[in-house]
């Protein structure tokens, strides 16, 4: 049945499960979703996360963690040129930020988390100032991280201050949170509050991830997958975890790695069970033509095998006239997928043949031109009718000829 974001969200609040997995595509509402599920945990006109306040009275983030685009927002880099100011990374006043650097010191654990996903030699620096604060009437000298600055370690030798690309911009903000996560967990992991060493999170019920894989290649977001997995299933306190992508293959490794059970050895030498499969759900969601939602059950690790549904989204779009551009990104993927399954050296063997025996180069050309648009507003455009017949002929063939079921899902 469609909802609302909110209800979705609702539903989500309402499962008692240690950790829900949610596989969407980009656009789908995902990162709208984090904020609807915030909303419902945190409903007060509570300070966002970010606020320039050193002690507010009830963070947020006292309820819930959230990694989202907006977590993003609180980095940014400056740039100077016309001073020509080295290159670093600004970080808007916040308190996650000062609470991982300031209070529990684990800056150098940050930069070998993002080390282990980009390079070794590529080293962040935190740059600590000084800061003066109000706290009960009085002027307090604090720290405060407000800046990151990036250098390459080659033996004993550093270069001056870098500019990183923005996967790499990507993977430091994931490995602060990351960071974060590993802490708070390691600190509810104790059951007694009176025995943890910082309270700030024991009114915390819920992490919301979004999409931390936007600008990882292959290797590393197995690696970001497996990892994240093994913290979630480490957690022993009451916490839970939602976690969404729009990525298949970030989607499968958590799957599987959360269909692994977690037992941990305890000093009489018994086990305790810390997670097991059924405490996990997962979920494909999916954006209805009323601007509503579904949330569909996904029990397999392949996001509803997910050529099929490409295929079947494509052939929904035909019959009801609403082709786009990137329903041709759609049927590169799909052509991607098949000739790794039937092992073709390239994707464009499966497709029909000209007179001369060489794969049909109209179809080639509005394949390679669809899937490659060089701005984002390209792939909502209008096609032309002659490229929707195109489009039509190209999925009768693959149907036909590679045995897909006749039927729209």
């Amino acid at each position: 049945m469609s909802k609302t974001l909110t209800e979705i969200a609702q539903q989500l609040k309402d499962a008692n499960k240690k950790v829900q997995l949610i596989y969407a595509f980009n656009g789908t509402g995902k990162t709208r979703l984090s904020r609807a599920f915030k909303k419902l945990v945190a409903p007060k006109n509570e300070p966002e996360e970010g606020a320039d306040q050193e002690e507010p009275a009830e963070l947020a983030r006292e309820k819930i963690l959230y990694y989202n685009a907006f977590t993003e927002d609180l980095f940014y880099w400056d740039n100077d040129l016309t001073l020509d100011a080295d290159p670093k990374l600004k970080i808007q006043p916040n308190s996650f930020t000062d609470w991982i650097l300031r209070d529990r010191g684990q800056d150098q654990n940050i930069v070998a988390t993002f080390q282990r996903y980009t390079h070794e030699k590529l080293t962040p620096t935190f740059i600590e100032k000084d800061k003066v604060i109000d706290r009960d009437g009085k002027r307090v000298l604090t720290k405060t991280f407000p800046e990151v600055q990036f250098s390459f370690d080659r033996g004993t030798e550093r270069t001056g201050a870098i500019k990183i690309s923005r996967g790499e911009e990507s993977n430091l903000i994931w490995s602060v949170f990351y960071t974060l996560l590993e802490e708070v967990i390691s600190i509810l992991n104790e059951a007694e509050p009176s025995k943890r060493d910082d309270n700030q999170f024991d009114n915390l019920q819920y992490v919301f991830i979004d999409d931390p894989v936007s600008s990882l290649d292959d290797g590393h977001l197995i690696e970001v997958a497996v990892d994240l997995a093994s913290l979630v299933k480490s957690s022993e306190s009451t916490l839970k975890f939602i976690i969404t992508t729009h990525s298949p293959l970030f989607f499968n490794v958590l799957h599987n790695e959360l269909n692994n059970k977690l037992d941990k050895k305890q000093p009489d030498g018994s086990y305790k069970s810390v997670y097991r499969p059924k405490q996990s759900n997962q979920f494909r969601m999916t954006r209805q033509s009323d601007g509503l939602f579904e949330l569909h059950e996904q029990p397999s690790d392949s996001p509803f095998s997910y050529h099929l549904f490409l295929l079947s989204e494509i052939r929904t779009a035909i019959k009801n006239g609403q082709v786009r551009k990137y329903h041709f990104s759609f049927v590169r993927n799909i052509l991607e997928k098949m000739a790794t399954f039937l092992g073709y050296n390239k994707w464009p063997d499966l497709l029909a043949r000209s007179a001369d025996g060489q794969p049909d180069a109209l179809v080639n050309r509005i394949l390679n031109l669809s899937s490659h648009s060089a701005h984002a507003g390209e792939e909502v455009a209008e096609i032309e009718e002659e490229d929707k017949e195109k489009l039509r002929s190209v999925i009768t063939y693959l149907i036909s000829t590679y045995g897909f079921k006749n039927t729209v899902v």
